[in-house]
């Protein structure tokens, strides 16, 4: 049997029903075409190579098809199934398609539309299976670089990181506190041609102003008391690498002085040497703060930000990209029940649509340490709303929707009053969270997205005028 055909599996209990079903399949489409006449050996069949289409009858003795066709979702929930009906049964067979399965007809059957039911169906699966493994290995790909994601926003970065990687532009990297801006930093490195070296990170706002010049410098033997010997700095430490200065809008300004020097001439001179040291050293600078705004209060040099600002990507906070929620959540969830030698766990529905909705102050390190909590003192394998984080939000928005009075309306129109009220209200912040994203709003609200868009036009909201402009990379 070749191994890059798809398998068609066909279940009838009559011998040779079932074989007249192969063969018409058989000579029409071009796949492995295998007939049973029992649903026990359809699942033995399934449990070892899961076909991707199967034509079952209804009626059969050992297990009916519609049990046939839960079992087979169990073993793989994007085969598709087509039931075959007799006359008088099709009521089973909308029983068939509530459970799951593709499409159905009925006996006597007509060949061509037989054909063009599974070869439909087919090419359904065929682009589920292809669409799944493409975000697979997009998610893949993001893991190596150690960025979880696939929206837009996330697909931007990684984009623009191909683009740079092996230059020696200097990047700012800016975002909320918890945003991944350390891990960004490393994501570039190591897509970079220096990734065969380690790269230098430097806490900026840990170390006092005297140390962090000696850190990042060096020092001359005697060039100040105790300095018995001399000491290469951290810039020498990164050459041919990368250094990351950590929050570098907390850096006092007498080295951002020196700082720019090296930027511009890419040499340094250690404390008490008389003589430059040339560098080779990409510099990648972070920071959670507005550097304009320490400009202007004189405590950062203009010079020194176009100097950095070669270059600017800002990390989205969670709130901004609420569809990579559950695979950054579901990240962390293998991440600890690997360390802590958990079953394999999973989280629940509720769960999943509380942490979409959840306002993450504290971002991708907040969502991290409750994955963690959970991991550690969930009772269950599924991991449940109540195990996440329940503080309320401090969104004022979140507050009492204020609504007219309609006592002098109808019940029926006074009604009609408030639910538009309450949609508009409800519908309108959603989107605000999304920035215009419907897509995610749906997924916040608990909707589908095109019943979502429905709503929206009956209450006349426009998703655009909520659409933020993309300050992925400036």
């Amino acid at each position: 049997m070749p191994e890059n055909k798809p398998l068609i599996l066909v279940v009838d209990d009559n011998e040779d029903m079932a074989e007249l079903l192969g063969k018409i399949i058989r000579r029409n489409i071009d796949a492995n075409v295998q007939s049973v006449t029992s649903s026990a050996a359809a699942i033995d069949i399934a449990r070892k190579t899961p076909p991707l289409v199967v034509v079952t009858d209804i009626k059969m003795p050992d297990m009916d098809g519609l049990e046939l066709l839960d079992r087979l979702k169990l073993i793989d929930s994007d085969i598709g199934v087509i039931v075959i009906t007799g006359y008088g049964t099709v009521e089973s067979a909308v029983k068939a398609l509530k459970k799951g399965a593709y499409d159905y007809f009925q006996k006597p059957f007509d060949n061509k539309r037989l054909v063009h039911v599974v070869k439909t169906c087919l090419d359904h699966v065929l682009l589920k299976k292809k669409s799944a493994r493409l975000k697979e290995q997009l998610y893949e790909e993001s893991i190596n670089y150690g960025i979880v994601g696939t929206s837009h926003r996330i697909r931007k970065v990684l984009d623009l990181f191909s683009r740079i990687a092996d230059t020696d532009v200097t990047v700012l990297v800016r975002g909320e506190s918890g945003t991944g801006k350390e891990l960004a930093a490393r994501a570039l490195h190591a897509m970079s041609s220096r990734s065969s070296k380690e790269m230098i990170t430097v806490n900026c706002p840990a170390l006092p102003e005297h140390i962090l010049e000696s850190e990042l410098f060096g020092y001359s033997r005697g060039a100040f008391t105790g300095a018995t010997s001399a000491k290469k700095g951290l810039f020498i430490a990164a050459n041919k690498s990368t250094i990351l200065l950590d929050e570098i809008a907390d850096i006092p300004v007498s080295i951002q002085t020196k700082l720019l020097r090296v930027l511009q001439e890419k040499e340094i001179r250690p404390l008490g040497s008389t003589h430059n040291i040339k560098i080779d050293v990409r510099v990648i600078a972070s920071t959670n703060q507005s550097l304009e705004e320490k400009i202007k209060k004189g405590e950062f040099r203009e010079d020194l930000f176009y100097r950095l600002n070669v270059v600017s990507v800002t990390m989205p906070a969670l709130r901004e990209i609420p569809e990579d929620i559950p695979l950054i959540a579901n990240h962390f969830l293998r991440k600890y029940t690997a360390k802590y030698e958990r079953e394999e766990m999973s989280f629940s529905r509720e769960a999943i649509k509380f942490m979409i909705s959840y306002p993450w102050p504290g971002n991708v390190r907040q969502l991290e340490n409750a994955v963690k909590r959970a991991v550690l003192l969930s009772d269950s394998n599924e991991i449940s709303a109540a195990c996440l984080p329940q503080e309320k939000s401090e969104d004022p928005a979140m507050g009492e929707i204020n609504m007219p009075c309609f006592d002098n309306l109808p019940y029926k129109d006074a009604k009609e009053a408030v639910l538009k009220c309450f949609s508009q209200h409800y519908l309108t912040r959603t989107l605000k969270k999304t920035g215009g994203n419907v897509t995610a709003a749906a997924a916040m609200v608990g909707l589908e997205r095109q019943a979502l868009q429905r709503i929206l036009r009956k209450y006349g909201i426009k998703s655009a005028e909520f659409r933020k402009k993309d300050n992925g990379s400036e």
